[in-house]
């Protein structure tokens, strides 16, 4: 019997951007001869209604896998492609303009150890299996800032116990943002989802590269913060 994912549900509320500025034409060039190759199958509904489990050996090959949660530019999830060829990584990105930049990025650097799902990474976590991945990066999310939206943040208990679900424990979660009230958010929510504390403060980590988004807020004032999880011990049920 093929093996499937738990129920999810078949709609959800989706709030990001899709859509920004009309595409250059180079970049619809890469969004219509290079997405097809690195596109990963069987994660959208109408490519995998029945919800299979992915097949991880035909995804990473036996090697570590790794999450990079909304990759904006992709200027970071290249670089970690290319300082680590020994793993795989999946970037997920449903903003069109990121994919684009993204794709151009992966031409000019070589790298060949990318998937990409220009998605909602809720679909992904529906068909992955438990414990498939070894680090994952939520680098400057969406803030959003009223307090009324804070509910649609990452990090909060509807992604964040997916997330703990295909971490494995002893995983690495990395959390970059200029937003002090998203700090005191993922401090408050993160640990009760399955992980632990390493690290947080003003120190990036050695392998990183800041992103267009950091020089942003660096260039307004903002002053970045990093934190560093690692998950653990699976929970029961989880």
């Amino acid at each position: 019997m093929t093996e499937q994912a738990d129920a999810r549900p078949e709609r959800r509320n989706f709030y990001g951007r899709v859509h920004g500025k009309t595409l250059r034409a180079s970049q619809k060039v890469y969004l219509a001869e290079d997405l097809g190759k690195v596109r990963l199958e069987g994660v959208s509904r109408a490519d995998n209604p029945e919800r299979r489990v992915l097949d991880l050996n035909a995804v990473a090959g036996g090697r570590p896998l790794w999450l990079e949660v909304g990759f904006g530019g992709g200027e970071h999830l290249v670089h970690m492609a290319a300082c680590y060829p020994d793993v795989v990584i999946i970037g997920c990105e449903p903003f069109v303009n990121g994919v684009a930049m993204l794709l151009g990025k992966i031409r000019q650097a070589g790298v060949e150890n990318l998937w990409l799902h220009p998605g909602d990474v809720r679909d992904l976590f529906d068909v992955l299996p438990a414990a498939a991945i070894d680090k994952a990066f939520l680098n400057y999310p969406d803030p959003w800032p009223k307090a009324r939206h804070h509910r649609r943040r990452f990090v909060t208990p509807g992604y964040l116990d997916e997330l703990a679900r295909v971490m494995r424990p002893g995983a690495e979660f990395r959390v970059a943002t200029d937003i002090p009230d998203y700090v005191r958010q993922t401090l408050e929510e993160v640990p009760p989802a399955g992980f632990e504390l390493l690290a947080e403060g003003g120190q990036p980590w050695d392998d990183w590269l800041s992103t267009r988004y950091e020089q942003k807020a660096l260039r307004e004032g903002r002053v970045p913060h990093y934190l560093t999880f690692r998950r653990a011990g699976a929970r029961p049920g989880a």
